[in-house]
């Protein structure tokens, strides 16, 4: 049997819980609140985790006659899909804030996302600013490149399956419950 959360955390969830925007994401029938903002949060997703999957394979040998350099173009996509899925996230969190607080996998889901941005960086900064434009045969990949591109695609598969479980593995609802 689960222990409790600490009172301190659900009298602060049940408060956010309160709030106008919680009950409106919960309770309306409206396709504009809580569809419509996971829509949002599955579309930031895949823009985030799928250019990154896509850098990644580049980097791995897949499609060797896209210079990697030009992967560097998707990035301001993947930035507006991690800012939607941040915001989008946010409302998510504000419309059930117990049961994800509670939820150990809502941790995990945040240490990863944590682990793969600080991996986006080393990519960009040791594979895709180091060799620019030139052509992709005359660019060796290192294992480092490798290990990181590696990495980058476990971190965004264990966020997105974290993400998937928080629906299913709640202990706590709301705080009333």
């Amino acid at each position: 049997m689960t222990p409790p959360p600490p009172h301190g955390l659900i009298a602060w969830t049940a408060w956010i819980e309160s709030t106008a925007f919680s009950i409106w994401m919960r309770e309306s029938p409206s396709v504009f609140a809580f569809p419509i903002i996971l829509s949002f949060h599955t579309i930031g997703m895949g823009l985030v985790a799928g250019i990154n999957g896509a850098v990644a394979l580049r980097i791995l040998g897949i499609g060797p006659s896209v210079p990697v350099g030009e992967m560097k173009r998707f990035l301001p996509i993947m930035w507006f899909g991690f800012w939607l899925n941040a915001v989008s996230g946010v409302a998510l969190l504000i419309g059930y804030p117990t049961k994800a607080l509670t939820n150990p996998l809502f941790y995990l889901k945040l240490g990863l996302v944590a682990a793969a941005l600080v991996v986006v960086g080393l990519v960009n900064r040791e594979v895709l600013d180091r060799y620019g434009d030139r052509p992709s045969a005359a660019i060796p990949v290192s294992v480092r490149a490798k290990q990181l591109a590696v990495a980058a695609l476990v971190f965004w598969a264990g966020v997105i399956t974290a993400g998937r479980l928080l629906a299913y593995t709640y202990r706590h609802l709301m705080a009333d419950m």
